[in-house]
Protein backbone atom coordinates (compact mmCIF):
# COMPACT_ATOMS: atom_id res chain seq x y z
CA UNK A 1 0.00 0.00 0.00
CA UNK A 2 1.58 3.59 -1.13
CA UNK A 3 -0.92 5.66 0.67
CA UNK A 4 -4.57 5.24 1.97
CA UNK A 5 -6.18 4.82 -1.50
CA UNK A 6 -3.05 4.37 -3.82
CA UNK A 7 -1.71 0.52 -4.56
CA UNK A 8 0.73 -1.06 -5.75
CA UNK A 9 0.01 -4.06 -8.26
CA UNK A 10 3.56 -4.48 -9.78
CA UNK A 11 5.45 -7.76 -10.03
CA UNK A 12 9.17 -8.67 -10.04
CA UNK A 13 10.76 -10.59 -12.71
CA UNK A 14 14.01 -12.59 -12.04
CA UNK A 15 13.54 -14.81 -14.85
CA UNK A 16 14.83 -11.78 -17.19
CA UNK A 17 18.17 -12.61 -18.64
CA UNK A 18 18.50 -9.18 -20.72
CA UNK A 19 16.40 -6.23 -19.97
CA UNK A 20 15.52 -4.60 -23.78
CA UNK A 21 17.41 -7.57 -25.07
CA UNK A 22 20.66 -6.24 -24.76
CA UNK A 23 21.03 -5.06 -21.09
CA UNK A 24 21.94 -7.58 -18.19
CA UNK A 25 19.84 -7.42 -14.92
CA UNK A 26 21.69 -9.81 -12.43
CA UNK A 27 19.31 -8.76 -10.08
CA UNK A 28 15.78 -8.44 -12.24
CA UNK A 29 13.48 -6.01 -13.36
CA UNK A 30 10.36 -4.87 -12.00
CA UNK A 31 6.93 -4.11 -13.57
CA UNK A 32 5.25 -1.43 -11.73
CA UNK A 33 1.50 -0.91 -12.12
CA UNK A 34 -0.65 0.97 -9.14
CA UNK A 35 -4.21 1.50 -8.58
CA UNK A 36 -6.10 4.51 -7.37
CA UNK A 37 -9.22 3.52 -5.02
CA UNK A 38 -11.45 5.69 -4.89
CA UNK A 39 -15.16 6.83 -6.23
CA UNK A 40 -13.89 6.10 -9.35
CA UNK A 41 -11.09 3.53 -9.88
CA UNK A 42 -7.96 4.08 -12.27
CA UNK A 43 -5.16 1.53 -13.51
CA UNK A 44 -2.25 3.24 -13.79
CA UNK A 45 0.08 0.93 -16.40
CA UNK A 46 0.22 -2.37 -16.85
CA UNK A 47 3.59 -4.89 -16.98
CA UNK A 48 5.03 -6.76 -19.38
CA UNK A 49 3.41 -10.00 -20.72
CA UNK A 50 5.67 -11.95 -19.43
CA UNK A 51 4.09 -11.52 -15.65
CA UNK A 52 0.53 -11.01 -16.68
CA UNK A 53 -0.83 -13.37 -14.84
CA UNK A 54 0.79 -12.48 -11.53
CA UNK A 55 -0.21 -8.80 -12.64
CA UNK A 56 -3.86 -9.62 -13.00
CA UNK A 57 -4.46 -11.75 -9.38
CA UNK A 58 -2.48 -8.50 -8.15
CA UNK A 59 -4.95 -6.16 -9.55
CA UNK A 60 -8.31 -8.54 -8.46
CA UNK A 61 -7.01 -8.78 -5.15
CA UNK A 62 -6.71 -5.15 -5.04
CA UNK A 63 -10.13 -4.22 -6.74
CA UNK A 64 -11.98 -6.27 -3.86
CA UNK A 65 -15.01 -7.18 -6.07
CA UNK A 66 -14.92 -3.77 -7.67
CA UNK A 67 -14.91 -2.84 -11.34
CA UNK A 68 -12.27 -0.40 -12.25
CA UNK A 69 -13.47 2.39 -14.51
CA UNK A 70 -9.92 3.99 -16.14
CA UNK A 71 -6.69 2.78 -17.24
CA UNK A 72 -4.04 5.28 -17.80
CA UNK A 73 -1.57 4.65 -20.30
CA UNK A 74 1.78 6.82 -19.57
CA UNK A 75 3.81 4.88 -21.66
CA UNK A 76 3.55 2.17 -24.02
CA UNK A 77 6.40 0.41 -24.29
CA UNK A 78 5.70 -3.24 -24.12
CA UNK A 79 7.12 -4.04 -20.41
CA UNK A 80 5.00 -1.26 -19.52
CA UNK A 81 2.24 -2.20 -21.96
CA UNK A 82 1.64 -5.14 -23.16
CA UNK A 83 -1.26 -6.19 -21.06
CA UNK A 84 -3.62 -3.75 -21.46
CA UNK A 85 -5.07 -5.96 -23.35
CA UNK A 86 -5.99 -8.54 -21.21
CA UNK A 87 -7.25 -5.67 -18.40
CA UNK A 88 -9.51 -4.80 -21.35
CA UNK A 89 -10.89 -8.28 -22.17
CA UNK A 90 -11.66 -8.79 -18.73
CA UNK A 91 -12.78 -5.05 -18.06
CA UNK A 92 -14.62 -4.20 -21.13
CA UNK A 93 -16.26 -1.37 -19.94
CA UNK A 94 -12.92 0.57 -18.61
CA UNK A 95 -11.59 3.38 -20.52
CA UNK A 96 -8.34 4.03 -21.78
CA UNK A 97 -6.74 7.20 -20.78
CA UNK A 98 -3.78 8.49 -23.06
CA UNK A 99 -2.98 11.81 -25.46
CA UNK A 100 -2.70 12.28 -28.54
CA UNK A 101 0.33 10.03 -29.33
CA UNK A 102 -0.79 7.06 -27.17
CA UNK A 103 -4.33 5.96 -29.33
CA UNK A 104 -2.25 5.68 -32.72
CA UNK A 105 0.71 3.59 -31.34
CA UNK A 106 -1.76 1.54 -29.43
CA UNK A 107 -2.92 0.22 -32.52
CA UNK A 108 0.71 -0.82 -33.65
CA UNK A 109 0.50 -3.79 -30.80
CA UNK A 110 -3.48 -4.61 -30.23
CA UNK A 111 -6.04 -5.10 -32.16
CA UNK A 112 -8.70 -3.25 -29.85
CA UNK A 113 -11.78 -1.35 -29.70
CA UNK A 114 -10.52 2.38 -28.87
CA UNK A 115 -13.88 3.81 -29.07
CA UNK A 116 -13.82 3.71 -24.65
CA UNK A 117 -11.07 6.22 -25.20
CA UNK A 118 -10.62 9.67 -23.02
CA UNK A 119 -7.55 11.70 -25.00
CA UNK A 120 -5.77 14.45 -22.60
CA UNK A 121 -3.72 16.91 -23.08
CA UNK A 122 -1.33 19.07 -20.89
CA UNK A 123 -2.79 20.00 -18.04
CA UNK A 124 -6.06 18.24 -18.29
CA UNK A 125 -7.34 16.53 -14.84
CA UNK A 126 -9.13 13.67 -14.59
CA UNK A 127 -11.44 13.74 -11.29
CA UNK A 128 -11.51 10.17 -9.88
CA UNK A 129 -13.40 11.38 -6.00
CA UNK A 130 -11.05 12.93 -3.25
CA UNK A 131 -8.24 11.99 -6.32
CA UNK A 132 -7.46 14.08 -9.04
CA UNK A 133 -5.22 13.48 -11.90
CA UNK A 134 -3.29 16.13 -13.51
CA UNK A 135 -1.48 15.09 -16.91
CA UNK A 136 1.65 16.58 -17.79
CA UNK A 137 3.10 15.51 -20.96
CA UNK A 138 6.93 14.35 -21.19
CA UNK A 139 7.68 13.51 -24.97
CA UNK A 140 11.02 11.74 -25.74
CA UNK A 141 11.42 10.51 -21.90
CA UNK A 142 12.24 8.41 -23.60
CA UNK A 143 9.41 7.75 -26.22
CA UNK A 144 7.00 10.46 -27.91
CA UNK A 145 3.78 9.23 -26.04
CA UNK A 146 5.55 9.60 -22.29
CA UNK A 147 3.29 11.16 -20.14
CA UNK A 148 3.38 11.56 -16.05
CA UNK A 149 0.13 12.14 -13.77
CA UNK A 150 -0.09 14.15 -10.76
CA UNK A 151 -2.41 13.28 -7.84
CA UNK A 152 -3.08 16.55 -6.04
CA UNK A 153 -4.84 14.94 -2.91
CA UNK A 154 -1.91 11.82 -1.91
CA UNK A 155 0.92 14.56 -3.67
CA UNK A 156 1.95 12.00 -5.80
CA UNK A 157 4.08 12.01 -8.80
CA UNK A 158 3.29 8.65 -11.52
CA UNK A 159 6.85 9.57 -13.13
CA UNK A 160 6.75 6.44 -15.87
CA UNK A 161 9.93 5.25 -16.85
CA UNK A 162 11.81 8.56 -14.95
CA UNK A 163 13.17 7.90 -11.65
CA UNK A 164 13.32 4.49 -12.58
CA UNK A 165 15.97 1.37 -12.16
CA UNK A 166 17.09 -2.03 -13.06
CA UNK A 167 17.01 -4.39 -9.98
CA UNK A 168 13.96 -6.49 -8.49
CA UNK A 169 11.76 -4.85 -5.81
CA UNK A 170 13.12 -7.79 -3.40
CA UNK A 171 16.36 -6.99 -3.51
CA UNK A 172 18.30 -4.55 -1.80
CA UNK A 173 21.08 -2.43 -3.26
CA UNK A 174 22.17 0.88 -3.73
CA UNK A 175 19.53 3.05 -6.00
CA UNK A 176 21.95 5.32 -7.45
CA UNK A 177 24.36 2.71 -9.12
CA UNK A 178 21.54 0.78 -10.90
CA UNK A 179 19.44 3.92 -11.20
CA UNK A 180 22.56 5.47 -12.81
CA UNK A 181 22.83 2.45 -15.01
CA UNK A 182 19.42 2.82 -16.31
CA UNK A 183 18.98 6.63 -16.66
CA UNK A 184 22.23 6.57 -19.12
CA UNK A 185 21.47 3.27 -21.20
CA UNK A 186 17.59 4.05 -21.26
CA UNK A 187 16.61 7.86 -21.25
CA UNK A 188 20.48 9.27 -21.28
CA UNK A 189 19.64 10.47 -25.13
CA UNK A 190 17.15 12.64 -24.14
CA UNK A 191 18.73 15.32 -21.52
CA UNK A 192 16.87 18.01 -22.87
CA UNK A 193 13.73 16.61 -22.64
CA UNK A 194 13.79 15.44 -18.77
CA UNK A 195 15.26 18.78 -18.17
CA UNK A 196 11.93 20.38 -19.18
CA UNK A 197 9.88 17.45 -17.40
CA UNK A 198 12.38 18.41 -14.30
CA UNK A 199 11.11 22.26 -14.69
CA UNK A 200 7.61 21.01 -14.89
CA UNK A 201 7.58 18.78 -11.90
CA UNK A 202 9.54 21.85 -9.91
CA UNK A 203 5.74 22.86 -9.70
CA UNK A 204 4.42 20.45 -7.94
CA UNK A 205 4.39 19.87 -4.23
CA UNK A 206 5.63 16.27 -4.75
CA UNK A 207 5.90 14.11 -1.74
CA UNK A 208 5.48 10.07 -3.37
CA UNK A 209 7.83 9.18 -6.90
CA UNK A 210 5.93 6.09 -8.33
CA UNK A 211 8.29 5.18 -11.37
CA UNK A 212 7.39 2.20 -13.59
CA UNK A 213 10.83 0.31 -12.73
CA UNK A 214 12.09 0.34 -9.35
CA UNK A 215 11.04 1.50 -5.76
CA UNK A 216 8.61 3.88 -5.16
CA UNK A 217 10.47 7.30 -3.75
CA UNK A 218 9.16 9.28 -0.33
CA UNK A 219 12.35 10.19 1.68
CA UNK A 220 15.27 10.79 -0.89
CA UNK A 221 13.37 12.58 -3.32
CA UNK A 222 15.93 15.62 -2.82
CA UNK A 223 18.49 13.14 -3.64
CA UNK A 224 16.71 12.14 -6.69
CA UNK A 225 15.88 15.09 -7.98
CA UNK A 226 19.72 16.05 -7.62
CA UNK A 227 20.58 12.85 -9.34
CA UNK A 228 18.35 13.69 -12.46
CA UNK A 229 19.95 17.37 -12.62
CA UNK A 230 23.50 16.44 -13.32
CA UNK A 231 22.61 13.48 -15.16
CA UNK A 232 20.21 15.40 -17.39
CA UNK A 233 22.42 18.35 -18.30
CA UNK A 234 25.38 15.96 -19.05
CA UNK A 235 27.22 17.43 -15.72
CA UNK A 236 30.04 15.52 -13.89
CA UNK A 237 28.92 13.61 -10.93
CA UNK A 238 31.84 12.35 -9.30
CA UNK A 239 35.71 13.54 -9.72
CA UNK A 240 38.25 10.96 -11.04
CA UNK A 241 38.88 9.46 -14.36
CA UNK A 242 37.54 6.11 -16.04
CA UNK A 243 39.83 4.11 -18.14
CA UNK A 244 38.03 2.31 -20.78
CA UNK A 245 40.73 -0.43 -22.81
CA UNK A 246 40.22 -3.15 -25.43
CA UNK A 247 43.47 -5.52 -25.93
CA UNK A 248 44.10 -8.43 -28.48
CA UNK A 249 47.38 -9.90 -26.58
CA UNK A 250 47.62 -8.10 -23.07
CA UNK A 251 49.97 -5.64 -24.15
CA UNK A 252 47.20 -2.36 -24.60
CA UNK A 253 45.78 -3.60 -20.57
CA UNK A 254 49.35 -3.70 -19.56
CA UNK A 255 49.49 -0.04 -20.17
CA UNK A 256 45.60 0.58 -19.16
CA UNK A 257 46.71 -0.91 -16.19
CA UNK A 258 49.79 1.52 -16.06
CA UNK A 259 47.96 4.33 -16.57
CA UNK A 260 45.60 3.49 -13.47
CA UNK A 261 48.66 3.32 -11.59
CA UNK A 262 50.38 6.61 -12.58
CA UNK A 263 47.16 8.18 -12.24
CA UNK A 264 46.49 7.17 -8.68
CA UNK A 265 49.65 8.20 -7.56
CA UNK A 266 49.63 11.40 -8.59
CA UNK A 267 46.44 11.89 -6.08
CA UNK A 268 43.88 10.78 -8.55
CA UNK A 269 40.54 10.48 -5.93
CA UNK A 270 38.96 7.97 -8.18
CA UNK A 271 40.17 5.69 -10.98
CA UNK A 272 37.66 3.37 -12.02
CA UNK A 273 38.62 0.88 -15.23
CA UNK A 274 36.91 -1.67 -17.58
CA UNK A 275 37.85 -4.79 -19.88
CA UNK A 276 35.54 -3.35 -22.85
CA UNK A 277 35.29 -7.09 -24.38
CA UNK A 278 34.66 -8.77 -20.81
CA UNK A 279 32.77 -6.01 -18.85
CA UNK A 280 29.01 -4.94 -19.43
CA UNK A 281 28.47 -2.27 -21.91
CA UNK A 282 25.93 -0.85 -19.67
CA UNK A 283 28.13 -0.08 -17.07
CA UNK A 284 31.07 0.71 -18.88
CA UNK A 285 28.77 3.81 -20.47
CA UNK A 286 27.41 4.72 -16.92
CA UNK A 287 31.01 5.13 -16.12
CA UNK A 288 31.54 7.28 -19.09
CA UNK A 289 29.00 9.64 -17.85
CA UNK A 290 29.74 9.54 -14.14
CA UNK A 291 33.18 10.84 -14.24
CA UNK A 292 34.37 13.89 -16.04
CA UNK A 293 37.42 12.73 -17.62
CA UNK A 294 38.30 9.08 -19.07
CA UNK A 295 40.91 7.65 -20.90
CA UNK A 296 40.37 5.08 -24.16
CA UNK A 297 42.92 2.93 -24.77
CA UNK A 298 42.94 0.09 -27.33
CA UNK A 299 45.04 -1.31 -30.48
CA UNK A 300 44.83 -0.50 -33.64
CA UNK A 301 42.55 -3.17 -35.79
CA UNK A 302 42.19 -3.79 -40.02
CA UNK A 303 43.88 0.23 -40.16
CA UNK A 304 41.12 1.25 -37.66
CA UNK A 305 40.37 0.33 -33.84
CA UNK A 306 39.62 -2.93 -32.19
CA UNK A 307 35.76 -3.30 -32.62
CA UNK A 308 34.87 -3.55 -29.03
CA UNK A 309 36.07 -0.01 -28.88
CA UNK A 310 34.47 1.23 -31.49
CA UNK A 311 31.25 -0.45 -30.86
CA UNK A 312 31.49 1.51 -27.41
CA UNK A 313 32.21 4.94 -28.89
CA UNK A 314 29.33 4.68 -30.79
CA UNK A 315 27.26 4.32 -27.72
CA UNK A 316 28.66 7.04 -26.52
CA UNK A 317 27.53 8.91 -29.37
CA UNK A 318 23.94 7.49 -29.30
CA UNK A 319 23.88 8.56 -25.69
CA UNK A 320 24.44 12.16 -26.17
CA UNK A 321 28.01 11.72 -24.32
CA UNK A 322 29.26 15.58 -24.12
CA UNK A 323 31.23 17.80 -21.94
CA UNK A 324 34.47 15.40 -21.15
CA UNK A 325 38.04 14.97 -21.40
CA UNK A 326 39.49 12.41 -23.05
CA UNK A 327 42.97 11.14 -23.08
CA UNK A 328 43.78 8.39 -25.63
CA UNK A 329 46.76 5.15 -25.84
CA UNK A 330 46.49 3.24 -29.14
CA UNK A 331 48.94 0.17 -29.53
CA UNK A 332 50.27 -0.67 -32.86
CA UNK A 333 52.94 -3.00 -33.99
CA UNK A 334 52.99 -1.08 -37.27
CA UNK A 335 50.86 1.82 -39.33
CA UNK A 336 48.94 2.70 -35.70
CA UNK A 337 45.45 3.84 -36.44
CA UNK A 338 43.85 3.50 -33.24
CA UNK A 339 44.17 6.78 -31.80
CA UNK A 340 43.46 8.67 -35.49
CA UNK A 341 39.75 6.53 -35.73
CA UNK A 342 39.14 7.13 -31.89
CA UNK A 343 39.32 11.00 -32.76
CA UNK A 344 37.34 10.83 -35.73
CA UNK A 345 34.64 8.94 -33.22
CA UNK A 346 34.64 11.84 -30.44
CA UNK A 347 34.30 14.54 -33.35
CA UNK A 348 31.14 13.79 -33.69
CA UNK A 349 30.30 14.23 -30.11
CA UNK A 350 29.53 17.40 -28.70
CA UNK A 351 32.33 19.81 -26.26
CA UNK A 352 34.94 16.96 -26.38
CA UNK A 353 38.36 18.07 -25.25
CA UNK A 354 41.45 15.35 -26.31
CA UNK A 355 44.83 15.79 -24.15
CA UNK A 356 48.00 15.63 -25.80
CA UNK A 357 50.13 13.49 -25.80
CA UNK A 358 48.67 10.41 -27.63
CA UNK A 359 50.41 7.74 -26.28
CA UNK A 360 51.48 5.07 -28.76
CA UNK A 361 52.51 2.25 -27.78
CA UNK A 362 54.69 -0.14 -30.29
CA UNK A 363 53.47 -3.86 -29.35
CA UNK A 364 54.77 -4.80 -25.75
CA UNK A 365 54.80 -1.86 -22.82
CA UNK A 366 58.41 -0.60 -22.22
CA UNK A 367 59.77 1.66 -19.85
CA UNK A 368 60.44 4.02 -22.12
CA UNK A 369 56.86 4.05 -22.95
CA UNK A 370 56.02 5.51 -19.00
CA UNK A 371 57.08 9.73 -19.53
CA UNK A 372 54.70 9.46 -22.27
CA UNK A 373 51.80 8.01 -19.83
CA UNK A 374 53.16 10.28 -17.20
CA UNK A 375 52.82 13.36 -19.22
CA UNK A 376 49.21 12.13 -20.45
CA UNK A 377 47.89 11.81 -17.11
CA UNK A 378 49.14 15.20 -16.00
CA UNK A 379 47.93 16.68 -18.91
CA UNK A 380 44.38 15.18 -17.62
CA UNK A 381 44.41 16.16 -14.30
CA UNK A 382 45.32 19.47 -14.81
Amino acid sequence: MITEDIRYIGVNDHDIDLFEGQHQVPNGISYNSYVIMDEKIAIMDTVDKRKQTEFLGNLETALAGRTPDYLVISHMEPDHASSIQAVVERYPEITLVGNAKTFPMLKLYFDLDTSRVLTVKEGDTLKLGRHELTFIMAPMVHWPEVMVSYDSCDKVLFSADGFGKFGALDVDEDWDCEARRYYFNIVGKYGMQVQALLKKAAGLEIQIICPLHGPVLKETIGHVLEKYQIWSSYGVESEGVFIAYASLHGNTEDAAKKCKEILEKKGCPKVAIADLARGDMAEALEDAFRYGKIVLAAPSYDAGVMPVMADFLHHLQSKNYQKRTVALIENGSWAPSAARTMKGMLDAMKEITVVEPVVTVRGALKESDIPSLEQMAEALLA
